[in-house]
């Protein structure tokens, strides 16, 4: 009603049109395609650099082996890939790798290897729509061969799983929605955003507003076609009874609203997942991981030793 009584004043005889508002401006490019980052200080990960035909160059990314790959040479392992959120991921290498390595001695969960890869700060695991990042590619297509050629892999889909905290949590549903044959396992930890529409962002304007810019190219029908929401309904019937599927949350995380609608998504479309909230917690990795408890280690130990 406002824009047709606009236009009604606009075409009156005599009358003044209002001053024209500036227009908005549009976020400019904030992040760069770092490839290459530190190594992390830790003793537990090795730091390795590969050539990557998507990035165009070198790309990094750190690795976790088990103690039994050195003592049994003929073994081949399961692989877990663990993405980190955004900001990028190397202060928490150190952390993921110790909380798993410690597990795997007490038997908790079976002997892995843990791939921490380089999502690029603000990367969303996803090809931009404008080319000059490709993240899907690059993780698909170049490091997932890599990791498989250089070691001693479980190379099937049996033998992988794709987990990720809040960004890498969004990009594990892509992942693993968009290609179940490679995956047998999505784990999506206070995963964001995954809400249907980019419209509204629960940690931040600002951020929505620059992600959607640089990634999405302020196309938010771009935003939806790449989306773990719009993925998983194209693939169901192909995720459906094949994929694992974990979800999990703090009660007190902002993102748990669009965390609680994918999940009645899901629901909808007859795709089998778990689903937990964890009381008082925030988006907060240090604390969420291990709130899991055992169910965090159990998960790995059904899909990879077949516990009942």
């Amino acid at each position: 009603m406002r824009l047709l009584a606009g236009l009604a004043l606009l075409v009156c005889a005599g009358c003044a049109s209002e001053p024209a508002r500036p227009a908005r401006a549009r976020p400019e490019p904030v992040w760069r395609a770092d490839w290459v980052t530190p190594a992390s200080p830790d003793r537990l990960t090795e730091y390795h650099v590969f050539e990557s035909a998507h990035a165009g160059g070198r790309v990094s990314f750190h690795v976790l082996l088990p103690r039994e790959y050195a003592r049994d040479p003929g073994r081949r392992f399961p692989v877990l890939y663990w993405l980190h959120g955004s900001g990028g991921g190397g202060a928490g290498v150190a952390v993921l790798a110790e909380s798993c390595s410690d597990a795997m001695a007490r038997g908790l969960m079976p002997p892995a290897i843990v791939v921490f890869p380089n999502g690029l700060a603000n990367g969303m695991y996803c090809d931009w729509k404008d080319g000059t990042v490709l993240g899907e590619r690059v993780f698909i297509d170049d490091l997932v061969p890599h990791v498989d050629a250089t070691f001693r892999t479980v190379a099937t889909r049996e033998g992988r799983i794709v987990e990720g905290f809040s960004m890498g949590g969004y990009g594990a549903g892509r992942f693993g929605f968009k290609f179940p044959e490679l995956f047998c396992g999505v784990s999506m930890i206070a995963a964001g955003p995954v809400q249907r529409d980019f419209t509204y962002a629960p940690r931040g304007e600002r951020l929505r507003e620059a992600l959607l810019a640089q990634v999405y190219g302020g196309d938010l029908a771009y935003f939806r076609e790449v989306s773990p929401w719009s993925l998983a309904e194209a693939n169901a019937a192909r995720i459906r009874g094949t994929v694992s599927i974990r979800m999990a949350i703090g009660a007190r995380d902002e993102t748990l609203p669009a965390n609680e609608a994918l999940h009645g998504h899901l629901e909808s479309l007859g795709i089998p997942h778990e689903f937990t909230v964890l009381p008082g917690l925030g988006h907060d990795p240090v604390r969420v991981m291990p709130a899991l408890g055992d169910a965090r280690w159990a998960w790995y130990r059904r899909l990879w030793a077949r516990d009942p």
